[in-house]
């Protein structure tokens, strides 16, 4: 029993490794860019199948670093969510979107490279799937939507969905932004991630409360 306990925190130990060296070198060069053998390098594992062994294929790894974070950005979200009800003002919807990664990023402190990975795996059409299951498959996100869609009755179906997309890719890819210009010291606009999580959801609002132009969104 104790040996197989041994064997089970090791491997525990080694997917841990893995899984850190593969998120930094997926955000810094790109998901395609990486193979497995330079995961397992840069995890210090000798063995060049290691990246495989435990966890397959780079789209499982994928997913595995998505799931790695999505807990505590689920309980970020819950919280916002709970503290808003019923609410009717699209300000607080967009704020349950926006800030779950922002305050995430702000409490690991350091060096982070989760929102400059997710950035980059929306680059690839196969990964990007993978992202937007995992993300969908939030409760709370899901929650978020449902409540900005009923403050948003009178938008056209297909502006709605328009908007979704830019809204994405504020979401995904300012943070992503962020987070590059602090790794290489370069200066922000916002001091800290809080400060920039405001400014991302004033800019997320001022996009779905945009006005329509009669006739041009067919």
């Amino acid at each position: 029993m104790a040996g197989r306990t041994v064997r089970a925190e090791r491997a525990d130990a080694t997917r841990e490794l893995i899984l850190t060296a593969a998120e930094r070198l997926f955000a810094e060069r790109g998901v395609n860019a990486v193979s497995n053998r330079q995961v397992g390098e840069a995890a210090g594992q000798g063995n060049n199948t290691a990246v495989g062994y435990h966890f397959g294929t780079k789209a499982d790894l994928v997913r595995a670093i998505v799931r790695r974070h999505a807990a505590p950005t689920e309980e970020i979200r819950r919280r916002l969510l709970a503290g808003i009800g019923d609410s009717t003002d699209v300000r607080d919807w967009v704020d349950c979107l926006v800030r779950p990664l922002p305050e995430y990023l702000g409490n690991l402190g350091g060096p982070t490279w989760f929102a400059r990975f997710c950035a980059q795996a929306m680059t690839d059409p196969a990964l990007q799937q993978i992202m937007l299951e995992e993300s969908f498959a939030s409760p709370s996100l899901q929650q978020c939507l449902d409540g900005l869609n009923r403050c948003l009755p009178d938008l056209p179906a297909e502006v709605r969905a328009e908007r979704g997309e830019m809204a994405r890719h504020l979401i995904v890819h300012m943070p992503a932004e962020r987070e590059r210009a602090v790794a290489e010291n370069r200066a922000t606009p916002r001091s800290h991630w809080d400060d920039a999580a405001t400014g991302l959801a004033d800019a997320v609002v001022g996009l779905w409360l945009a006005p329509v132009t009669p006739g041009r969104h067919r």
